[in-house]
């Protein structure tokens, strides 16, 4: 089956999660393509944590092609103080999802993982063979054992039934659509926000987690979005894949372009006695360039699209 009869305008397309940051990206993406035949539900709609909820909407909507965009997601304090929901609640959702589309027939399923299921201190960049060969980082272990399951039963569907199930892991992901809570938001909007109130009160100051040394990677969730609707069109039975922009910064660094983007003159002050993950998280994107794919958003140009369209939505 060639790539445009997989991704065909025809085929029902469920995209879980479309609300969320992945989520939302997938669905712009799909649309600026003319894909209008593209299932979407609600929470309140469609419960993913209730198995006999899921699987009704399996049989009677019938999706030929899924992307598996929901979760529970947050930064290093939602993750640190809530393990018991991110633990349960995306392993719940990945398990009645991917056994849902088993069932029913579904005929490409892309299930979104993340950097965070590498070990701690694996080698950088990090491959996709480095999967369990050490311990998780503490701060998020809860959240990736969830994410490995999904990816493990994605395999295991793949190798045991033959069926076309691909797991994908981004790296840091930011963009529009992100959440902006004041504590449990992922490290840019949590910097952005933090800068904005800092400017708007006339702070001297505003304080970052960690000694900013620690270092990462960061993706543009529309780049990611481009290289899923790829992966989805590629007809192989293909094993987990990384998706990666593969330009690294230190946390310093991206709190000092932070603070350029929102224009606050204040100082900045790091805390060490506050977690900040680990040393280092860069994923070997080799695989996912060799299929043509590669970013087209920078950093700096993405964190101000953000910052500007966040202040015009309302969410800052």
């Amino acid at each position: 089956m060639s790539g445009n009869e997989w991704l065909s305008h025809d085929k029902r397309i469920y995209v879980a999660g479309h609300g969320g940051l992945v989520g939302s990206a997938i669905v712009r993406r799909l649309r600026s393509e003319g894909f209008e035949n593209l299932l979407v539900r609600t929470r309140s709609e469609l419960d993913l944590l209730d198995q006999q909820t899921v699987q009704r909407f399996f049989s009677e909507s019938a999706p030929e092609l899924v992307f598996v965009a929901a979760a529970k997601v947050g930064g290093i304090h939602a993750n640190a103080t809530h393990p018991t929901e991110f633990l349960y609640e995306n392993l719940t959702i990945a398990t009645n999802v991917i056994h849902a589309a088993a069932e029913h027939g579904v005929e490409k399923l892309i299930f979104l993982g993340s950097s965070c299921i590498y070990p701690r201190l694996a080698a950088q960049p990090m491959h996709e063979t480095s999967l369990l060969t050490g311990p998780l980082e503490p701060t998020n272990e809860s959240y990736a054992i969830a994410k490995i399951a999904g990816i493990k039963l994605c395999d295991a569907y793949r190798e045991q039934y033959g069926k076309r199930f691909v797991s994908v892991m981004p790296c840091s992901l930011y963009g529009p659509g992100d959440d902006f809570h004041p504590v449990d938001s992922h490290v840019i909007p949590a910097m952005m926000r933090r800068f904005h109130e800092a400017s708007a009160a006339g702070a001297p100051s505003v304080t970052v987690w960690g000694t900013g040394s620690a270092r990462r990677e960061f993706l543009h969730v529309d780049d990611l979005a481009d290289a899923l609707v790829l992966v989805m069109r590629r007809g192989e039975e293909l094993g987990p894949i990384n998706i990666g922009s593969s330009e690294e910064i230190t946390i310093g660094e991206l709190s000092r372009m932070i603070r350029d983007v929102v224009g606050f003159s204040g100082k900045i002050e790091f805390d060490p006695t506050k977690p900040e993950g680990a040393p280092r998280r860069v994923v070997d994107s080799s695989r996912i360039r060799g299929f043509g794919w590669k970013p087209r958003i920078g950093l700096r140009e993405g964190l101000t699209s953000m910052y500007r369209c966040s202040r015009e939505n309302g969410a800052l």
